[in-house]
């Protein structure tokens, strides 16, 4: 993706609003005024990281810190969340990563995968769009070929970024239709090649012995491709997103991670353990349906956002 658009601040905390308040709220409630922070305070504020989501671990390191650094000192509420945002900054820090499909060999070829519902379809098109934006000449391709609606759904977004479209019967092979995609593109000269993955976990085994066959077969053109496996979270699951990146990630090459829908949940903390719990890093982020709502991840602002804090005290 380009550059965080002007803007992307302001629609990052609309978008974490019910998170924002939540934990602002609880904030307000535990520190109504500036008093010494006792262990009652502590014990609170943990409670409070564990109930938006970010797990337990990072609850009681937040805390711990806390404690270190402020206990039995007067502190209120806008300290408070100062040292929480620099806190889950600092739990954040290394896991921000950069996706840059330009910047690679050509044709770039990314894979998203993910359950259905998680947004994989519609982050595709985001990224399509943004792609075309920049000048890219792009190839978007229908892996997903056990639903129609997801078909369908694909190449409307890719007539709307005006990029090319690619798609099989439903029932088709998946990885027929990823190699013969992938030929087209470095037959043709594009830029990168976006490829929609099915996402059935009913059928897990299934699954990922398809996406596996994928790789396979585009590796037989580029035996570096996919250049990057995307893989899609919908923040609104909650800690379920957790489950997801362990059923992804122990079984798939995931190279960066997509978290959704953060604009849908009160519990946006979730993208920390998922971020500490992935051996791949949080690339992009999504607060909302536009186009211009899924941008690159930046921990700094994410942290600051999700505790309410405004972009003039960064």
């Amino acid at each position: 993706m380009s550059e965080p658009k002007r803007g992307w601040f302001q629609r990052l905390t609309q978008g974490l609003t019910k998170s924002s308040k939540q934990m602002g709220d609880q904030i307000a409630q535990v520190f109504v005024a500036k008093a010494p922070l006792d262990q009652a305070k502590l014990d609170e504020l943990e409670e409070m990281l564990i109930e938006a989501d970010l797990g337990p671990h990072s609850a009681a390191r937040i805390t711990e810190r806390f404690a270190a650094e402020k206990f039995g000192k007067d502190v209120d509420e806008r300290e408070i969340r100062e040292a929480l945002s620099a806190a889950i900054g600092d739990e954040l820090s290394g896991r921000q990563g950069e996706f840059d499909p330009l910047s690679g060999p050509r044709p770039y070829i990314v894979l998203f995968i993910g359950v259905n519902g998680s947004g994989k379809t519609t982050t595709l098109g985001k990224i399509a769009t943004d792609l075309r934006r920049r000048g890219a000449k792009v190839l978007v391709v229908a892996g997903d070929t056990f639903r129609a609606a997801a078909v369908e759904q694909l190449k409307v977004w890719a007539e709307r970024a005006g990029a090319d479209f690619m798609g099989r019967p439903t029932g088709s092979d998946a990885a027929g239709l990823a190699f013969d995609a992938v030929q087209k593109a470095r037959d043709e000269g594009y830029d990168v090649v976006l490829i929609d993955t099915a996402g059935r976990l009913q059928n897990k085994a299934g699954l990922m012995e398809e996406l596996l066959k994928i790789i396979r077969v585009v590796k037989k053109i580029d035996p570096e491709a996919p250049h990057e496996t995307l893989l899609v979270l919908d923040a609104t699951v909650g800690r379920n997103a957790l489950a997801q990146e362990n059923i992804f990630g122990n079984q798939i090459g995931v190279s960066g991670i997509v978290m959704t829908k953060l604009d849908g949940t009160a519990r946006g903390g979730v993208l920390v353990p998922v971020a500490q719990a992935s051996d791949s890093p949080i690339k992009l982020v999504g607060v909302g349906e536009g186009v211009d709502d899924l941008q690159p991840f930046d921990a700094r602002a994410f942290a600051r956002t999700l505790v309410g804090l405004e972009e003039s005290a960064r």
